[in-house]
């Protein structure tokens, strides 16, 4: 018999799964490796550390994957080990007392709605900044002790993973993530099985898994279509963080607004306020009109209480922020809903145009926000502003100044981002009381009676942590990009953490000008290389996928850092995200921000630096603009000096070169005979008491509640008591006012000679009088007197809003009256408006119908 030279079948394999068996001793562990609370107290993450110092960082600082790798001979040591056993139940005495207080019912509950969120590296659902804002929101909602779930997606890829290759192009990797090693759960029905959301697009539903993340005491609900029961066009739905082309981003979208409120349904899940974290979730209110006209109401009755049930944020004032969609696209999966809402399709296409009517007009995400949230802000008071001017076209009859949109300035989850080493020494020397009084600017000026010397140890200590971290982390990845090891050997001695260190990491769109630095090379490489004065830059943040011109900026920085005259001056570390943001914002001495005017919302890498005792040197935009405080930091103009934005960006830089030699690097280098500098040293106890306490993420949540949810809240209540009397009432009077909006007639007018020639005096009074005839509508009508002038850039603006005073009535006939005059002479524009009042609309753009005659 011939033997052959090789006969084996092929192996059949059986998946199997070793579930790790913790001993008794150990339990609570388990309970608190799937919370997350244990991301923001640092005992628990040293607790878990300490269990198995390198696993915990094979394990990438994940502590369900740590406790499934620990080998059971392990396990049943440290179960006898006192001394863990011991902080294992302070640590969870700890988390017990903490997670076994009620929610606050005495503020409004809230079911808040974000495509990302930022909570820890370990789980990749978030990008950039939006994320982390809503992972932060969420965190301090549980330090808060307020009624809040959150509605996202589990991504099975998440965002990219950035690589450089090398000549320094990006490279981004989409790394699957395994749903059974993160810190989350699954949701299951009450016959025990996964909980299905069906959620209808097109003719057909797309079915979705439920997870919870415990968020300390909030729970965070992710949708997952990455299931056999969808076909292959729908699994990808949340395959990729922002991935995909605009179909998928489309259904993105609805799976995230409308499935987001199924989901809240099926849970039996009610909350009283449903706030939009930016447009992407603007569907929400289609899913909960269409349950109110169910429900029995009229589609204008529905409007009403979802209205005012809902805020919408809004994030970024650059155009490509927003979602437009075609409306064959729209059509295509949103063509059944006009009908369930009782309404034409053209009627919900207006809900989403500026310009209803026009068929050209795509569908805006944020457009639509806009007409079915009662409430809408920004994120900084200049964003507010200029979100105002975004927006105004939408409530026409207004101007931007008069526009209820508001704001919020974001903050920052202090104790996320607080190094451990910060938070004791704020414990040390700050009042008992710091945590649940962050806002308190009196507790803070206790930083003012900390030792010189104690404060720059801490930060020597952060800078070195910082060094460290670079060193161990990137010197693989560096040799992997550049090839010559002596080069990178080179590089790594070159890093010195007795250096000024200055850190930009951020979202490299072109608008937040990372260029900036590099405009004029030659001035550059003698800051960098002045042996009196050392200076490094440390660079880091990721280009979307398709963001040409963005990738182009990292590019050309991973050029100039390879340069002789940079290496080691200038430093790009790849693949930013939470973990590295956290060396960062606590390692540099100075954070620097360059983003356009005012295209920068808010900008909180900057407050996450200050917690830290880095100090920011900014363009006066987003949050700076209000935090900037002399002494406190370094600020370059809000104004700009050139239209042209070459010529600004050169005079920025300039000045950015400027302040570096005459007045940062002099300061930082005016050591005394301890060895700091005892004015760097004041500047970061100005920066902590002056500024810091303004920037928690505390404070942000309550500006949220004082300024729009406790207000939405009781309104909410008001229209849905006694059957929805109140929505019934306000619904019924607007359908009123405006089916004889167009009747109401002018009867007549009286004015003085001079004013109806428009010649009049500084100083004088003049008497003006109308009587309209508001056709049966019985006092609904209000007339004011509207004056404009024109500003030096040719912008017209309200000098003056005057409201006319009913002073008669007969019958239909209302008399309106008022006296005007002007204080200051030039010229000015006159005009009246008239527009429809209530004293139950919550605003006048809640129901935007004017008439403008002069």
């Amino acid at each position: 018999m011939k033997i052959k030279i090789s006969n084996a079948n092929t192996p059949t394999w059986k998946d199997v799964t070793v579930k790790s068996r913790i001993p008794e001793e150990l339990k609570k562990l388990e309970e608190l490796a799937r919370n997350i609370w244990w991301a923001w107290n640092y005992e628990a993450i040293e607790l878990f550390r300490d269990l198995d110092p390198a696993l915990w960082k094979e394990a990438g600082q994940n502590p369900v994957v740590l406790l499934e790798r620990l080998s059971y001979e392990t396990l049943e040591k440290l179960a006898k080990d006192k001394n863990i056993l011991k902080r294992m139940n302070d640590v969870y005495a700890k988390f017990r007392a903490y997670m076994d207080v009620q929610p606050d019912a005495k503020r409004p509950s809230v079911a808040y709605f974000c495509m990302e969120y930022g909570l820890t590296h370990v789980l990749k659902i978030y990008s950039g900044g939006l994320g982390i804002l809503a992972g932060d929101y969420l965190k301090e909602a549980s330090d808060s002790n307020v009624d809040m779930c959150g509605v996202g997606f589990l991504y099975r890829y998440g965002y990219f993973t950035q690589s450089l290759s090398m000549d320094g192009q990006q490279v981004a990797g989409y790394e699957a993530q395994n749903f059974g090693s993160l810190p989350i759960e699954r949701v299951l029905d009450e016959n025990g099985q996964p909980m299905v959301i069906d959620v209808p697009y097109l003719n057909y539903f797309v079915h979705a898994y439920v997870w919870k993340v415990n968020v300390g005491r909030v729970p965070l609900y992710l949708l997952d279509t990455d299931n056999e029961m969808n076909s292959e066009f729908d699994r990808p739905i949340t395959y990729q963080l922002y991935g995909g082309d605009w179909e998928n981003r489309l259904k993105q979208e609805i799976l995230l607004g409308i499935g987001g409120v199924l989901m809240l349904k099926k849970l039996g899940i009610k909350k009283d306020i449903y706030h939009c974290n930016e447009g992407h979730a603007a569907l929400c209110n289609v899913q909960r009109l269409c349950d109110y006209v169910e429900g029995g109401l009229t589609f204008e009755q529905s409007l009403e209480v979802v209205r005012s049930s809902s805020l919408y944020t809004v994030h970024t004032p650059v155009p490509a922020g927003h979602d437009y969609f075609d409306e064959g696209l729209f059509g295509k999966y949103m063509g059944g809903y006009p009908q369930r809402m009782g309404i034409s399709w053209q009627d919900l296409m207006d809900m989403g145009r500026i310009n209803p009517g026009d068929a050209g007009e795509r569908f805006c995400m944020s457009t639509f926000a806009c007409n079915t949230c009662q409430e809408v802000n920004g994120v900084s008071w200049l964003h507010g502003k200029v979100s105002q001017e975004m927006f105004s076209g939408i409530w026409k009859g207004y101007f931007p100044e008069e526009s209820h949109v508001g704001y919020v300035t974001n903050g920052v989850h202090f104790p996320t981002w607080s190094a451990t080493e910060w938070k004791k020494l704020y414990a040390k020397h700050f009042a008992p009381n710091f945590m649940e009084d962050q806002s308190n600017e009196k507790i803070w000026e206790a930083i003012y009676n900390v030792a010189d010397e104690e404060i720059w140890a801490t930060r020597q200590a952060l800078k070195n942590k910082l060094v460290d971290h670079i060193r161990k982390q990137f010197s693989e990845s560096w040799l992997k990009n550049q090839g010559d090891p002596s080069r990178i050997v080179s590089l790594m001695e070159k890093i010195n953490p007795n250096a000024l260190m200055i850190g930009f990491a951020r979202r490299f769109a072109t608008y937040k000008r990372a260029h900036l630095l590099f405009t004029d090379i030659d001035r550059l490489a003698k800051i960098v290389n002045n042996p009196d004065y050392p200076v490094q830059f440390l660079f880091a943040g990721k280009a979307h996928p398709h963001d040409g011109a963005g990738q182009g900026l990292i590019k050309k920085i991973v050029e100039i850092s390879r340069r002789p005259e940079f290496l080691g001056k200038i430093i790009f570390l790849e693949n930013y995200d939470m973990q590295l943001a956290h060396r960062l914002v606590s390692g540099v001495d100075i954070w620097m921000n360059t983003p356009t005017r005012p295209l920068e919302a808010s900008g909180t890498s900057g407050e996450k630096a200050l917690m830290n005792g880095v100090v920011n040197f900014s363009v006066l935009d987003g949050w700076w603009l209000e935090g900037y405080r002399e002494g406190a930091g370094w600020a370059l103009t809000e104004k700009r000096t050139y239209q042209n934005q070459e010529h600004q960006d050169q005079l920025d830089a300039a000045t950015i070169y400027s302040i570096l030699e005459n007045e940062i690097l002099p300061l930082y280098y005016a050591r005394n005979r301890k060895g700091y500098s005892e004015g760097w040293v004041k500047t970061i106890k100005n920066s902590i008491a002056q500024v810091a306490p303004h920037y928690t993420m505390k404070r942000q949540l309550d500006d949220y509640y004082s300024k729009f949810y406790t207000k939405e809240a009781k309104r909410f209540k008001e229209l849905v008591a006694n059957d929805y009397a109140k929505a019934k009432e306000i619904a019924a009077w607007k359908e009123k006012v405006a089916e004889l909006w167009d009747s109401i007639e002018i009867v007549s007018c009286e004015k003085n000679e001079e004013l109806a020639s428009g010649n009049i005096e500084t100083g004088k009074e003049y008497t003006i009088t109308y009587v309209v005839d508001e056709k049966g509508l019985d006092d609904a009508v209000g007339i004011e007197l509207v004056t404009t002038y024109t500003n030096a850039e040719g912008k017209e603006h309200i000098y003056s809003v005057e409201p006319m005073e009913v002073i008669k009535k007969e019958g239909n006939l209302y008399t309106f009256q008022c006296k005007h005059s002007l204080s200051n002479s030039g010229s000015f524009k006159v005009a009246y408006r008239m527009y429809p009042k209530n004293v139950d609309l919550p605003h006048r753009q809640d129901f935007c119908y004017v008439r403008w005659f002069v």
